[in-house]
């Protein structure tokens, strides 16, 4: 019996530590982290005019002429259903895709087809990437300044402001944020 009830006071001192350790201390020190970083631990929300517009990490719809194109979605932009198509380079319904999108984004930013940059063509894994290559956001530009009856150059230094550099300098290529690019415009059109 003795020895049932020291296995068993070992046993709950051993809970009440680790409910302690795990259950509250470490808890606490990543809501502790969080705080030190609160974009990032709170969705790095984007704002316009002082309300929230959506997040820096997700792609958002933006249809029509006078707005930048994120990365081709395969479960069209919906958060809810991240993922990519996961068909390969030579699936047929790929193939078809990618030469659709090409004719489509050569046609719409009047450029030769074989122009098109690979990111416009293809969803990235997630397929909620808010980021495209400085290469798409500049075939884009026209495009955008006229709708909005912008300089061009005005909008390209929109597009490098929303220009993210790999980090540490080297680890990548640099990317253009387009959900941040978007929402800067509203606030060009106003001045």
């Amino acid at each position: 019996m003795y020895s049932f009830l020291r296995q068993t006071t070992v046993a709950l001192r051993a809970l009440l530590v680790l409910t302690l350790v795990l259950g509250v201390l470490y808890p606490a020190l990543l809501l502790g982290i969080g705080r030190a970083v609160p974009a990032r631990a709170d969705g790095s929300p984007l704002t316009v005019d002082g309300r929230v517009a959506g997040s820096r990490l997700l792609a958002q719809e933006s249809t029509g002429r006078a707005w930048f194109h994120p990365r081709p979605s395969a479960p069209g932009l919906d958060g809810s259903a991240s993922g990519g198509s996961n068909l390969g380079p030579n699936e047929p319904d790929q193939v078809a895709a990618i030469a659709e999108r090409r004719t489509t984004v050569a046609r719409t930013e009047g450029i030769d087809p074989a122009d098109v940059p690979a990111d416009a063509l293809t969803a990235s894994s997630s397929g909620l990437d808010p980021h495209i290559s400085p290469e798409y956001a500049e075939i884009q530009v026209d495009r955008v300044a006229r709708a909005r009856g912008l300089q061009a150059d005005r909008v390209r230094d929109l597009v490098e402001q929303a220009t993210e550099q790999p980090p540490l300098g080297f680890l990548g290529q640099p990317t253009v944020n387009v959900a941040v690019l978007n929402a800067s415009l509203p606030e060009a059109d106003r001045s």
